[in-house]
């Protein structure tokens, strides 16, 4: 007979012993909020800088590339964050809340 080392062994008995655990699932309010905020500030960057650029704000196109640059930054992150939140709210499989960092 072969020998087994229970000690690393995970068995039915095991699980049930831990008793049970709640997950806290709910919603992260401030890191939403800076998500959308974040999204919100990237789309007017860039529009901002679109129409900047196209007018040739300030002499030369430069001041509306840097703001589409800026706003290009914004929305990144902003879009990410609020995407994944509200895949986690509509319950699709493999969002979470806890995929949001904490501020």
């Amino acid at each position: 007979m072969a020998y087994v080392d229970h000690a690393f062994s995970i068995s039915d008995e095991d699980v049930m012993m831990e008793g049970s655990y709640v997950v806290q699932n709910r919603p992260p309010v401030k890191e939403i909020a800076l998500a959308v905020s974040l999204l919100v500030f990237g789309v007017v960057g860039l529009v901002i800088g679109a129409v900047m650029a196209y007018n040739l704000a300030g002499g030369d196109r430069a001041h509306g590339i840097f703001f589409a640059i800026l706003g290009a930054v914004l929305f990144l992150p902003g879009f990410y964050y609020t995407r994944i939140a509200y895949y986690a709210y509509k319950g699709y499989k493999g969002f979470s809340f806890a995929n949001i960092p904490t501020v």
